[in-house]
């Protein structure tokens, strides 16, 4: 991945830590951060395109991606 790319990352992953309430975020951190985000979107969109194709429809909605998300909380 180029720098430019990695560096744009590490200020969203700083970001939304910041309104999480975190103040200092150590630099190992990040890359763990990328592969568990990797990790949920891959399931939550695994599972929306599971409902897409359940109602014979080629193109997932909005609805899809909620009802996928209700299946992975969180935390």
């Amino acid at each position: 991945m180029n720098d430019g790319r990695r560096n744009h990352q590490a200020r969203s992953i700083c970001r939304l830590a910041r309104r999480g309430g975190v103040k200092r975020i150590s630099g190992l951190i990040y890359e763990e951060t990328r592969d568990v985000l990797k990790v949920f979107l891959e399931n939550v969109i695994r599972d929306a395109v599971t409902y897409t194709e359940h109602t014979k429809r080629k193109t997932v909605t909005a609805m899809d991606v909620v009802y996928a998300l209700k299946r992975h909380p969180p935390c």
